[in-house]
């Protein structure tokens, strides 16, 4: 785990929403604190959706809303003068991003293994800080993956040019 504490908050506001910077993270949830707290629960929903839809076999598969899905909506939600008073929002990378990652870094560990590979943001109204988090299904001492993943993490901020600590 890795804490990178956001330099530039509203450079990173608008990469989160404004850009396309995070949309294929998959989202378990997520809250805004503005006027109220809204609450948004990421699992999908698959009754919601007919059976005649072009991309039903990849939305079978996945359990979790992506963030291009949910970004307009929480845009609408902090859009205005006034900055939220919080937020709270946890990422989850993606199984074919998942299975990228095993397969480049040669690891043991299969995609049963791992329930994920967590990207967490937390803003309180000032300051906004960026968690990394990983779990896995099985007991391990081994802590490869989540080095790599805290390094991932890492060189994804300094790609997009969001300056951390």
């Amino acid at each position: 785990m890795r804490a990178f504490q956001i330099q530039d908050v509203k450079s990173f506001m608008s990469h989160l929403l404004l850009s396309h910077t995070f949309d294929r993270f998959l989202v378990p949830e997520a809250s805004i604190t503005t006027f109220n707290t809204f609450l948004i629960d990421g699992h999908i929903q698959k009754d919601y959706y007919s059976f005649d839809e072009a991309d039903k076999e990849e939305r079978d598969a996945q359990i979790y809303s992506r963030w291009e899905q949910l970004r307009p909506f929480c845009l609408s939600l902090i859009k205005g003068k006034k900055t939220p008073l919080g937020m709270k929002i946890v990422f989850q990378l993606s199984p074919e991003n998942l299975e990228k990652i095993l397969r480049s870094n040669h690891l043991s560990l299969s995609a049963n293994d791992i329930n994920g590979l967590f990207l967490n943001l937390k803003y309180d109204g000032k300051q906004l800080l960026a968690t990394t988090g990983t779990s896995l299904g099985i007991f391990t001492m081994d802590k490869t993956l989540e080095q790599i993943w805290d390094g991932l993490v890492a060189s994804f901020l300094k790609k997009h040019q969001i300056p951390f600590t």
